[in-house]
């Protein structure tokens, strides 16, 4: 079962493939060939997901040539009194009781009544009126091949798009396939070509009319760049010609307002990368060649920063600084009120928040690694093994929900002047408290009131003691200034910890596996949410 799943989850990272747009021809340049990135995703990846090969329309065309095998709804009134649903058989005729064989091979379908009335007065003089209608299309066998994911014979109509067929082949190799060089031939000359961004960019695609064994071919990509960063199409592009210009790029990737350089990664003959950064402004008209890799960046200079000031102050909440200013000249400006704690003032910063969420989905991705890959000696360590990999798998769902806070703690010796603030930092003020919180594995969480006499056993005991889950070696005390004590209540050594009012009281939970290989990796991931969100996720 592990190794089914294991399987699945691999072919899903495969099949996220990746490509650029209706980018315009431009001369000729030195083209460098980079190894294509499978993290990048193609341009038009998600055209091809079963939409279209479920999906039959029997649309009118005006232009569409009556073919055999079509078949033709015809009602006559009048003196004559007729109606039927008649195909267009070998000869590509059509048979009328009192006029006899009519043939329609090749007729236009806006012709088609008017061509068949014609015929029928030449039997009928007059009071005969006729309405003729092209009810289906001749059902076709199209053969698919080239860089597609199922290569094979289609069934399918006549006035199927090629959109249909190649996505009942599966689609278009992310890797090899080309969206932009799509052909039919019939009888092994191209009488008809695709290209698929028209249809991407601006929804538009020509009608065309299939015949049976026509042979749709999907070539392989030549030229294309990859394109990642502020941009609102961050794929891999294909070009019809090996260079582009950035104002062609831009015109496609749609950057976002927040836009102002790029870099762009490129590689030599010896496969040696290099990289280097251009303004957007000045280099519109610069060269793009294939291969390369265009990041877009929003690297503002800016001279300004905005500061939030929260929690129990009287100030106003949004501040906006000189960048540069420090922590402290900010801190003096606070207007603070009878309530406020600021001896416990604490910091909160984005970029910190973010480093946290990037640790902790890198300890989360190495766990799901280890509970995927883990063997099993005999039939029931195996059905142990999937109960458990079930609950390891919730739990690392639920932790990849949790949002650090990004919290930066404030020391009491430390210099603020030294302490530079970044935009969108949040300086949060408390509000003096005489609770203490105790959450966690007790039997009845909750906030209490502060009572100088009560030591750390008596809060504990007030919540109706430890829960059954609790590890009573793994208990946190946060303070209200952000900073954490571990305490081990069963330990002899522990010291007698002073609750002060504001603390928070901790109790993390054991981790009950028999996988000892992941129980110290969930207990040290529990142990990084309770000091970066404040939470205790119980595993």
């Amino acid at each position: 079962m592990i190794k089914n799943i294991l399987i699945t989850l691999l072919l899903s990272v495969a099949l996220n493939a990746v490509e650029l747009s209706n980018i315009t021809d431009t001369t000729l340049g030195d083209s460098n060939s980079s190894i294509m990135q499978e993290s990048t995703q193609v341009f038009g990846y998600n055209l091809f997901n079963g939409s279209f090969s479920k999906n039959t329309q029997h649309r009118y065309n005006p232009e569409y040539l009556i073919s055999i095998g079509d078949t033709i709804n015809l009602k006559m009134w009048g003196s004559f009194d007729f109606e039927t649903k008649t195909t267009v058989d070998s000869q590509g005729n059509i048979f009328i009781p009192k006029v006899g064989t009519v043939n329609v091979l090749g007729m236009r379908n806006d012709q088609l009544s008017v061509s068949i009335e014609n015929t029928i007065k030449k039997v009928f003089k007059k009071s005969v009126y006729i309405y003729a209608d092209l009810e289906s299309y001749q059902p076709v066998s199209i053969f698919v091949t080239g860089a597609v994911n199922k290569p094979g014979l289609y069934e399918g109509l006549s006035s199927d798009s090629v959109i249909q067929f190649i996505d009942k082949a599966k689609g278009i190799d992310a890797k090899s396939g080309s969206y932009r060089k799509i052909k039919v031939l019939r009888q092994n000359k191209e009488i008809y070509n695709v290209d698929l961004y028209t249809f991407l960019l601006s929804g538009s695609l020509e009608l065309f009319q299939f015949h049976m064994g026509d042979v749709v071919v999907v070539e392989s990509v030549e030229n294309y760049i990859e394109i990642t960063g502020d941009v609102k199409r961050p794929y891999r592009f294909e070009m019809l010609k090996s260079s582009v210009t950035l104002g062609e790029v831009l015109n496609v990737v749609l950057p976002n307002p927040t836009l102002t350089n790029f870099t762009v990664t490129k590689y030599n003959q010896d496969n040696e990368q290099s990289i280097a950064i251009y303004a957007i402004k000045e280099n519109l008209d610069m060269k793009i060649y294939s291969g390369e890799s265009i990041n877009f960046i929003p690297d503002h200079n800016s001279k300004n920063i905005e500061i939030q000031i929260s929690g129990e102050h009287g100030n106003i909440h949004n501040v906006v600084v000189k960048k540069g200013t420090s922590l402290k000249e900010v801190f003096d400006t606070i207007v603070t009120t009878d309530m406020s704690d600021t001896m416990s003032f604490q910091l909160f910063r984005k970029s910190i928040a973010a480093q946290q969420k990037s640790l902790l989905e890198a300890q989360l991705n190495d766990l799901e690694a280890k509970t995927l890959t883990a063997g099993s000696l005999t039939t029931e360590e195996a059905t142990i093994r999937k109960q458990e990999a079930e609950l390891v798998m919730n739990f690392i769902k639920r932790a990849k929900e949790v949002e650090p806070k990004g919290q930066v703690v404030i020391n009491e010796d430390s210099n603020l002047s030294q302490v530079y603030l970044e935009d969108g930092d949040n300086i949060y003020i408390p509000k003096k408290s005489h609770m203490v919180i105790v959450q966690g594995e007790v039997m009845l969480p909750s906030a209490q009131t502060y009572v100088e006499s009560m030591h750390f056993d008596d809060y504990i005991n007030s919540c109706g003691g430890y829960s059954f889950r609790a590890n009573s070696e793994n208990i946190l005390i946060i303070q209200k200034n952000g900073k954490v004590s571990s305490y081990d209540a069963d330990s002899m050594f522990r010291g007698d910890y002073k609750i002060q009012p504001g603390d928070s009281i901790l109790v993390l939970g054991k981790v009950d596996t028999k996988y000892l290989q992941v129980v110290k990796d969930i207990t040290q991931i529990v142990y990084q949410l309770a000091l970066g969100a404040a939470i205790v996720l119980r595993y």
